[in-house]
């Protein structure tokens, strides 16, 4: 009988499934145009809060959630690619990189959004304290950047359509409930998705969220 064993927290949970859709309805309002290039904004300055809030949950957070356990050395990449050793709980070195990409490519959006103007609909609250130089260049990276992002999306939705239907493993479910079905429960007893990690992880995303807002409006 196969046991549930708590993987992902509810911080790392809603993270994932918030930036998601900050992706989505991004793209959607950037399509649209005109006046919805502002919703397009607010889904950046969403996107920025949650990286953020990654980053440092990445080193405060549960077990899984740590960068430094999960994170691959390139010996431990190596030995995973030749089939040596299985991918662990939470994310396999591969699913690792895939992760540090995306977090860099958003992040790198999110910034240089704050910057862009395409001399129409939309300027970022910041373009008005950099030189028109400046803007030009951030506002081509913005525009660029947006490519490695369906690229690496692509290959994340990808990479769990062959878990799914290759190697038969689910690894959406997890990220929904936060657990995964083992045959027998590890030894590792380690504080996971508690209350007080909760109420830390809403602390940081609020102090975020309003220095942003400080420094945006």
């Amino acid at each position: 009988m196969s046991t549930p064993v708590r993987i992902w927290d509810l911080p790392t949970r809603l993270f994932h499934w918030a930036l998601a859709i900050c992706i989505v309805l991004g793209i959607v309002f950037v399509k649209i145009g005109g006046n919805a290039m502002q919703w397009h904004a607010y889904c950046g300055y969403a996107a920025l809060a949650l990286i953020l809030f990654r980053v440092i949950w990445g080193f405060i957070g549960s077990w899984h959630a740590r960068f430094t356990n999960f994170i691959p050395s390139p010996a431990k990449l190596i030995t995973f690619l030749r089939g040596q050793v299985d991918g662990g709980l939470g994310h396999n070195p591969l699913g690792a990189l895939s992760v540090i990409a995306l977090l860099s490519v958003i992040l790198i959006q999110a910034l240089t959004g704050l910057f862009a103007d395409d001399d129409i609909f939309f300027q970022g609250p910041f373009a008005k304290y950099v030189s028109n130089n400046t803007v030009a260049l951030l506002t081509s990276i913005h525009r660029f950047n947006q490519y490695f992002i369906f690229a690496l999306v692509g290959l994340h939705i990808a990479a769990i359509s062959y878990y799914h239907l290759i190697k038969r493993e689910n690894l959406i479910r997890p990220m929904i409930t936060g657990d995964k079905s083992l045959a027998t429960k590890p030894p590792l007893e380690v504080e996971i998705d508690s209350f007080r990690q909760r109420m830390l992880a809403l602390a940081v995303f609020l102090l975020i969220s309003l220095g942003l807002y400080f420094l945006i409006a």
